[in-house]
């Protein structure tokens, strides 16, 4: 199968915990051979970094802009990408000629998609030449320019694994990918797509941790199983204008924040933040073509035995079932990384990143940017 091509993806999210890598092959439509996948944590000195790129960045006005730390953060962030991409060839045996190509995430630093602005430090050339690899990166900007939110761009890679969970999931199937912001993408059974940013998920909990504690999350969802909800401030936050709207649009960190201190108690706040995180995955699929019927959960956030138990209680009253994605042979860790393999390999072919029911662009649109190794 000369079409098929083997891709690297990388992906550094909202969580800015570190870079998840993994190997996949595939045609870039409905063939996916998944490889190994490794996860590389930043240092708390580098996470800090990437905190106050996060403040520098709110005065950009032009993509290419990088204020204040940006620049170097972006350099550095990239020599951190190229690092890992080759301990993994080196720890896997896999000769750099035989990768075709890397698809390069980066580290979202602003997304403002009612001004059409999205901004994803990262320097794909600078990638490539330390790698050796061809690397397509920037892969949000031409759904923007095509009117669309700029994401979610997973919903293309969920919808090949959905051709083959078929006679393991009860369509319509919704595959739920909790991160620092959750997503959702619907695929319904006669193949229908639809997607779009879901609320909060682990961001404002580990923000809440992280200022009462110093961990940078709450693991296994432990501080929260010893809380209790406080109806009152979940209420709060499910009343956003993100819920009750009838446009879905994709989100910022900056869109939600967390309680103020001394509002509720460490314990109570961290179990109210979990049960938000759960509740907006089913406010917001609420705006689904149908209800679904089994939700496949990845990311950090299905760790948390507190929003996947309030996920699964939330779900069971609407008939609908809760499994995570790794019991199903997936991995709810990697998913993302594969995804951004997938869509350079898409990218590649002038294969659509993104539809209208996806993101809401005009048409569907391909998207990257591509750089050469040489």
């Amino acid at each position: 199968m000369t079409d098929i091509k083997q891709a690297i993806g990388l992906m550094s999210g909202t969580s800015m915990d570190g870079i998840d890598i993994a190997l996949v092959r595939t045609d870039g439509r409905f063939f996916v051979e998944r490889g190994p996948s490794a996860s590389v944590s930043y240092s708390d000195g580098f996470r800090a970094r990437l905190k106050q790129g996060l403040v520098d960045a709110r005065a950009i006005r032009l993509r290419d802009e990088r204020p204040g730390i940006l620049a170097l953060l972006e350099r550095d962030l990239t020599l951190h990408h190229a690092i890992a991409v080759n301990d993994f060839l080196h720890m896997h045996g896999i000769e750099r000629d035989g990768i075709d190509i890397i698809g390069f995430h980066g580290q979202t630093v602003l997304h403002r998609p009612n001004e059409g602005l999205t901004v994803q430090i990262g320097d794909g050339r600078l990638l490539a030449a330390e790698t050796g690899i061809p690397v397509v990166y920037d892969m949000r900007a031409n759904d923007m320019a095509h009117g669309g939110q700029g994401a979610p761009l997973i919903p293309a890679y969920h919808a090949a694994l959905a051709a083959g969970l078929a006679e393991q999931c009860e369509a319509p199937v919704v595959f739920v990918n909790i991160g620092g912001i959750s997503n959702l993408t619907y695929v319904g059974a006669d193949g229908a797509l639809a997607a779009f940013d879901s609320g909060p998920g682990n961001m404002l909990i580990d923000q809440w941790v992280e200022a009462h504690t110093g961990a940078a999350f709450d693991a296994d969802g432990e501080i929260a199983a010893s809380g209790a909800v406080d109806e009152a401030l979940a209420g709060r936050y499910l009343s956003h204008a993100f819920f009750t709207g009838n446009i879905r649009r994709s989100l910022d960190r900056g869109d939600f924040v967390p309680p103020e201190k001394g509002e509720v108690s460490l314990a109570d706040g961290a179990r109210t933040l979990a049960f938000v995180s759960a509740a907006a995955i089913l406010k917001s699929a609420s705006h689904l073509p149908q209800r679904p019927k089994t939700y496949v959960v990845s990311g950090g956030g299905r760790k948390n035995a507190a929003i996947m138990r309030a996920l699964e209680e939330l779900a069971a009253g609407q008939r609908a079932s809760v499994v995570s994605a790794d019991s199903l042979g997936l991995d709810g860790d990697s998913m993302e990384a594969e995804a951004w393999a997938y869509l350079a390999v898409r990218s590649l072919k002038g294969l659509p990143l993104t539809w209208p029911t996806t993101t809401g662009c005009n048409v569907p649109v391909s998207g990257g940017v591509l750089a050469r190794s040489e």
